[in-house]
């Protein structure tokens, strides 16, 4: 069975602390309701968009400039679509920047979203829509774009 985590890159000409603080303004990118803080160690957040997903974080990493990490502390998907609805608890989103050539690097990772989840599918197309375009648009033009409708 393969168990290879969702990932994704994007490369931008801003600097790592530009990237850093975009990341952490998660409600610039990640469309839904966010509550809570989500820009220090130990922020916990909730995400919801609608009845389709729900998830606690709690920020277990902040190296500034270079990571993030966040822990799924709790996790309700779409019960409509998915029998395994909490398959996102205990897994980790990391943010990984590096500055290479003039340019900087994220590199993203959901620990624990592998091939084998029900919600693979569907996870890993949004979070590369959020981190692609909605995350890169961030870094690059200031604003986030809504890339789910």
């Amino acid at each position: 069975m393969e168990t290879t985590n969702f990932t994704t890159t994007i490369v931008v000409d801003n600097s790592a602390s530009e990237v850093f603080n975009a990341i952490n303004n998660v409600r610039a990118w990640w469309q839904g309701e966010i509550e809570g803080n989500t820009n220090k160690l130990n922020d916990e957040f909730i995400y919801r968009m609608g009845e389709i997903h729900y998830s606690k974080q709690k920020i277990t990493e902040f190296i500034p400039n270079e990571k993030i990490v966040w822990l799924v502390t709790d996790s309700k998907l779409n019960p409509l679509k998915f029998k395994d609805e909490s398959e996102w608890t205990g897994t980790k989103i990391i943010f990984e920047i590096t500055e290479k050539n003039n340019k900087t690097q994220v590199r993203f990772t959901h620990v624990g979203l592998v091939p084998a989840f029900e919600c693979y599918g569907d996870c890993s197309w949004a979070w590369g829509q959020l981190i692609e375009e909605s995350l890169f648009s961030l870094i690059t033009t200031g604003k986030g774009v809504n890339v789910f409708g």
